[in-house]
């Protein structure tokens, strides 16, 4: 990225340079381990605070930097960069989903509570909306919350957690019981300690991203008072809109770091790999196949960025943030795949970088609204 860049200025250009080393040198050498032991040790996060990275968006006065948002878009890349959807799903959930919530719908007592040991690293957050019946379409979420004496009671389970081992809070949507049994006019967002009586966590394996844990979570009449309300009883669902845009926005960086990552590999391989006497990036057919993804990349990344540009200015962007999901998340999808087949045999070992991007690739095109929503939500936009 060069310093002259109508996002990036050269403090945001030179803050991506030393994350991306920062992320070289000590989380990079690491991931394979993590990998293996299907773990993100505690103290990463403590890591990540060090550097000022879990809270590069938030208030000074809760631990944060209120640095522009384009750093959070470097920073994001740069995570996608390394290559791991485990660990760069659990960090952007972390900071950028289950945090975002309590910066737009926390009071003080709850963001000097929840926010801010998050942002430095001392608490880890997660995001329980998705159930087991319930994804993209919020509102049909079944999980109830009922009004008893200076509190409330939650009954339900959610799915798909991730952090959710680990979370020392999340960030919940529930139906409100005194409402009607669907729609989004009765949904309430509360936060919770998972640790407490209630509360089952069951950890489930995926096809990738293996080093972020995820867990079903059941809530058998879990017991919150009631400064555990996040914003207005019924808000709920327009709390989840909001955070929506960002969620999306940062689907989509995160899938462009993953797409470099991938070109990275294979230009790489194909330069050294000999064939037929030649390098394999010497053949014609791997070189107009390597220039058309970068072209495609570019496209992307540019539509990335101009959705971010859009949410840094308070614009409501709900169809370009998808845009840019659909677009970045279902071309790493691609990229990957390709990349994998310019790697021969060799792609298809399970210890290989690209075959570990193939594998962890495809859940950002589901998480976060699968590209099918996407779909509906730019079709119906008013031009």
């Amino acid at each position: 990225m060069t310093p002259d860049s109508i996002y990036f200025s050269p403090e945001a250009t030179a803050f991506r340079e030393r994350t991306r080393q920062f992320l070289r040198s000590n989380i990079a050498p690491r991931l394979d381990t993590w990998e293996a032991e299907r773990r993100i040790p505690r103290e990463t996060w403590k890591l990540l605070a060090g550097e000022g990275l879990l809270g590069l968006h938030y208030p000074i006065a809760y631990g944060g930097r209120e640095l522009p948002f384009f750093h959070s878009v470097a920073y994001l890349e740069e995570l996608g960069r390394l290559g791991n959807g485990g660990f760069r799903g659990a960090m952007s959930v972390h900071s950028y989903m289950a945090t975002a919530y309590l910066h737009l719908a926390g009071d003080h007592s709850q963001k000097t509570a929840y926010l801010k040991p998050a942002v430095e690293g001392d608490m880890i957050a997660a995001l329980a909306i998705t159930e087991p019946q319930a994804g993209s379409d919020v509102s049909s979420l079944a999980c109830t919350a009922r009004a008893v004496g200076d509190g409330y009671v939650i009954r339900g389970t959610k799915a798909f957690v991730t952090n959710g081992m680990q979370a020392d809070f999340m960030v919940t949507a529930v139906r409100m019981a005194d409402g009607p049994a669907s729609g989004s006019g009765n949904l309430s967002l509360f936060v919770l300690d998972p640790r407490s009586p209630g509360v089952t966590r069951t950890p489930v394996e995926k096809l990738g991203w293996h080093c972020s844990d995820t867990a079903t979570v059941r809530l058998d009449d879990v017991l919150v008072d009631r400064t555990s309300l996040l914003g207005r009883k019924n808000s709920g669902f327009l709390w989840i809109m909001k955070a929506f845009q960002l969620e999306r926005i940062a689907a989509a960086v995160l899938a462009i770091g993953e797409i470099d990552r991938a070109l990275e590999l294979a230009r790489r391989h194909t330069g050294e790999r000999q064939v037929f006497g030649r390098a394999l990036a010497d053949h014609q057919v791997v070189r107009h196949r390597l220039a058309e993804l970068m072209s495609h990349t570019e496209a992307a990344r540019q539509l990335a960025y101009h959705a971010a540009w859009l949410y840094s200015r308070g614009t409501l962007a709900m169809s370009e943030c998808a845009m840019a999901k659909l677009r970045a998340t279902e071309l790493a999808v691609e990229v990957a795949g390709q990349c994998l087949q310019l790697f021969g045999g060799h792609g298809y070992l399970a210890d290989s970088p690209v075959a570990g991007l193939f594998r962890d690739t495809r859940l950002a095109t589901i998480a976060g609204g699968a590209s099918e929503i996407m779909r509906e939500v730019i079709a119906d936009t008013d031009l």
